[in-house]
């Protein structure tokens, strides 16, 4: 999974992606695009790795690249390199400013951030659409592609988030490789000084990002990443003093989840112990793919174990004696937290 952190000068968006990266990149203007990855937390697939002393174990991952918020010395505008660093991840994450900077002459007004985030995508997008629709029109290109950048036109024409859009009313098939902005998840981190780190996000925000489309939590990006340099058992202490109930990385990664749909599956081995993440719904030939493309190409059948029957047993061996693996074909759908073994023949 592939996130974009986007946000205005000043927000404290490097802050947050030193906070969950552990990296120490510096803060400031301009620069270079920054790149980090960072282990999904998974307290099954611990377990499943201290059972199988495998000789790796495998986290799912998150890739988060920090996006400059160059602005040319204009507020809450953002360069056209910037958003075209973000057109290539699976979902963004905004950072809203709502602290005090005594170093940027505006106020904190994170709902005039979020709105002017907003309308940047929404022109940009609307740009790369027309000009494939013209484009598409003079080319008598497939009637359904045409409807589709219509549709597109049409919503952005109207200032709506093209994720607002239903696979009903928008055929996305249409759409790979443009990147288009408003079509992508969207996480708006707001970010808050200590003082409101435990904080519910306003309702006046909150009902505004949902009507984009969004998810949203607070945070406090300077806190964060105090917390992130203290020891493990020093960290549970300084939490519950701030009413907070994990670190911002497994929050984050708990909502980019939520807002995504993602769900996750295992496989064991002497060798590999791994995670692997995939959208809910997903059936056991796509999510094979996930794995090797040769399993989903000769894909025969899957072996199913609940995760919560093998941490009762205690190995694939007992749980088949108990009669509780399954054997699924391939539009079988994989549910969260389920063992596969995958039979396939090429």
């Amino acid at each position: 999974m592939r996130f974009g952190l986007a946000g205005f000068p000043g927000s404290g968006k490097t802050t947050l992606f030193n906070a969950m990266t552990g990296l120490d990149v510096p803060v400031g203007y301009g620069g270079e695009v920054r790149v980090g990855t960072v282990r999904v937390p998974d307290s099954r697939l611990d377990f499943l790795s201290r059972v199988i002393s495998p000789r790796k174990t495998t986290h799912a991952t998150i890739n988060l690249r920090d996006v400059p918020g160059e602005h040319g010395g204009t507020p809450r505008v953002l360069s056209p390199r910037a958003l075209q660093e973000i057109r290539d991840r699976n979902a963004l994450c905004l950072v809203l400013r709502d602290f005090p900077n005594p170093a940027l002459e505006a106020d904190s007004d994170p709902l005039a951030e979020l709105r002017a985030f907003h309308d940047e995508c929404v022109l940009a997008d609307l740009a790369v659409v027309e000009r494939r629709l013209d484009r598409a029109r003079k080319e008598r290109a497939d009637v359904r592609e045409i409807d589709a950048f219509e549709t597109c036109t049409a919503a952005l024409g109207e200032g709506r988030a093209l994720r607002l859009l239903s696979a009903a009313e928008l055929h996305r098939g249409f759409l790979k490789g443009y990147g288009l902005l408003t079509d992508l998840p969207l996480l708006a981190a707001v970010n808050v000084d200590e003082e409101r780190a435990g904080e519910e996000l306003p309702a006046g925000l909150a009902g505004e990002i949902d009507e984009m489309g969004g998810a949203a939590m607070v945070l406090s990006a300077s806190v964060e990443a105090e917390i992130a340099m203290l020891d493990p058992d020093d960290q549970a202490e300084f939490l519950e003093d701030l009413g907070l109930p994990e670190p911002i990385l497994s929050r984050f990664i708990r909502t980019a989840y939520g807002l995504m749909d993602l769900i996750s599956f295992f496989t064991l081995g002497n060798e590999d112990v791994h995670a692997w993440t995939i959208p809910r719904g997903t059936v056991a030939r796509a999510a094979a793919g996930q794995i090797h493309t040769d399993m989903e190409r000769g894909f025969i059948r899957a072996e199913i174990i609940a995760y919560e029957a093998f941490a009762e047993y205690g190995s694939e061996q007992a749980v088949k004696e108990a009669g509780l693996m399954r054997v699924e074909g391939k539009e079988y759908v994989v549910a969260d937290g389920e063992i596969m073994r995958v039979r396939f023949n090429v």
